[in-house]
């Protein structure tokens, strides 16, 4: 009895007769499907070492993206903005791994940067941050700062830099660092510093080998023409103690509540510091007249020089006194509050006089003005 074809296997005899006729190997068996969706697990899933296991969360892992997707973005802006040259930064993964996978992918003569961490009340941490740049970016930086073209310059991955570039390079790095102080803006309030710059990374010693840390890819396509990499590597003890900060601050800040802080909130307000200001009365003069007023003469407010006094706490009327002295100085003896009418209809009276234009208010206390006297010195 003759074997029935499946029509995979038979669109397979036909394109092998189509390619120049005929193999002698057999039609390939069709798999099962329960082969194909193992071949798709397998695929889809990294293998785990259990040997060495991962320290931190995937949402620990997303905190740390959210913050260099936000530093290169910002990084993004400032290269275009200081050094002229367009760029798109983004991040190209953050992954948990061992220092020795970080230093051994750098060259012998690759220069990386350390830079101190230092937080708001916390003080300086001694672990550093470590930072890579491909010398393709720096050199094309340095190149625009030397006020050259707009070419992107390519150069080999194991170039080494000259004395002059050296100095300059430190300038680049001092602004890649800065930079950092805003990706971390939205957790933690921390400053980042250049501690020095290592010809040799491999003899850094800052880290163990098989110490856990994170390794932060950035892509840096340069204006469409090239593509440079930047990797930064933070070591596992200083991403334990900021995750620590920002987990503490997001259980205070659950915890907050208004009856919690009801005592302080009320100890900022009652030394809350408003200007009080005392009306003997208001007058409308021309500007002419002002610009005309010399020693000795006279602004009659139409009103008793013992008439109540309106006290403004800032710009609303509160009180009403009258004038006296304390200790030799001028004061104003409340007598009592001024009501929700009275107070309406002193906002409608400044009102009135604001939409007049043609006039200028001034408020100045009657007084006759001696030689040795001005205006500011009656009236402050």
């Amino acid at each position: 009895m003759a074997d029935v074809l499946s029509q995979s296997e038979i669109d397979a005899l036909l394109k092998s007769m189509q390619d120049g006729g005929g193999s002698s190997d057999a039609p390939a068996e069709e798999k099962k499907p329960s082969e194909q969706k193992a071949e798709t697990e397998t695929a889809k899933y990294n293998k785990y070492d259990f040997y060495s296991p991962r320290k931190f969360t995937k949402e620990k892992m997303r905190i740390l993206t959210s913050v260099f997707e936000n530093y290169a973005r910002i990084l993004t802006s400032q290269v275009a903005g200081l050094f002229r040259v367009l760029t798109d930064i983004t991040v190209l993964e953050v992954q948990e791994r061992r220092y020795y996978e970080y230093v051994n992918s750098l060259h012998e003569n690759d220069i990386m940067t350390l830079i101190d961490t230092t937080v708001l009340d916390k003080g300086k941490n001694n672990l550093p941050i470590m930072l890579y740049i491909t010398p393709g970016l720096v050199i094309t930086l340095i190149n625009r700062m030397l006020g050259g073209g707009e070419d992107v310059v390519k150069v080999e991955s194991d170039y080494r830099y000259s004395d002059v570039e050296m100095a300059l390079y430190r300038r680049v790095v001092d602004h890649f660092t800065q930079t950092l102080k805003d990706g971390f803006s939205n957790y933690i309030n921390a400053a980042f510093s250049v501690r020095y710059i290592e010809e040799n990374p491999s003899m850094v010693q800052e880290v163990g080998l098989d110490e856990t840390v994170a390794i932060i890819h950035l892509n840096v396509d340069v204006s469409g023409l090239a593509v440079e990499k930047i990797r930064i590597c933070m070591p596992g003890t200083l991403l334990e103690f900021m995750f620590h900060m920002i987990d503490s601050r997001k259980h205070i800040a659950r915890g907050i509540t208004v009856e919690d802080n009801r005592d302080i909130i009320l100890d900022h307000i009652r030394y809350t510091q408003l200007p009080v200001t005392g009306q003997l009365g208001t007058v409308r003069l021309d500007l002419s007249d002002i610009y005309h007023l010399q020693e000795g003469d006279i602004i009659d407010l139409n009103k008793p020089r013992n008439g109540s006094v309106t006290l403004f706490v800032g710009r609303q009327p509160w009180f009403i006194g009258e004038m006296g002295t304390y200790k030799k100085n001028i004061a104003v003896r409340i007598n009592r509050r001024i009501s929700a009418e009275e107070e309406k209809a002193a906002e409608n009276m400044e009102e009135e006089l604001a939409a007049e234009e043609e006039w200028t208010e001034t408020e100045v206390p009657e007084a006759i003005l001696t030689e040795d006297e001005s205006i500011e010195n009656v009236y402050p």
